[in-house]
């Protein structure tokens, strides 16, 4: 299991006529958190698709758990949980200044071949980055 830590800020045009953050933004606030992991790790998306692969979410899944407002500091902790065959799983606990869990998630993204799309296995690099920063539990299932 590896895991990482971001935090951010929520901006202005996060917030619909409610004053909260619309539920769309989630997935942004996601997807940066888990490129952030893959960072800290040695890996950028731009590396990855430089090398021919793509990683389009194909399943997502969010649990909302209370609002959030603008100028929030938030913070998400990451986990890249599995990676199977082609597939990669990572969940999510957002969490706000007073430590409070305000919504938690779960992507399931698939490795594919940039010019095809063809599904692929995880390249050599990412396979071996993501082995020298396995912490306690392995994440192979």
């Amino acid at each position: 299991m590896i895991e990482h830590e971001y935090t951010f800020r929520v901006m202005y045009p996060d917030t619909d006529k409610m004053g909260t953050v619309h539920h769309s933004n989630y997935a942004k606030y996601y997807e940066t958190a888990r490129w952030e992991l893959f960072r800290s790790i040695g890996i950028s998306y731009h590396s990855v698709e430089e090398a021919g692969y793509m990683l389009p979410v194909i399943r997502m899944n969010f649990r909302f758990i209370k609002t959030v407002n603008y100028d929030a500091l938030l913070k998400v902790k990451t986990t890249l949980k599995a990676i199977k065959g082609v597939r990669i799983w990572f969940t999510y606990k957002l969490y706000n200044e007073q430590n409070e869990l305000v919504n938690e998630a779960e992507t399931e993204l698939a490795f594919v071949e940039k010019d095809t799309w063809k599904p692929c296995a995880a390249s050599e690099s990412v396979m071996k980055a993501i082995e020298l920063n396995r912490q306690k539990q392995p994440v192979y299932e």
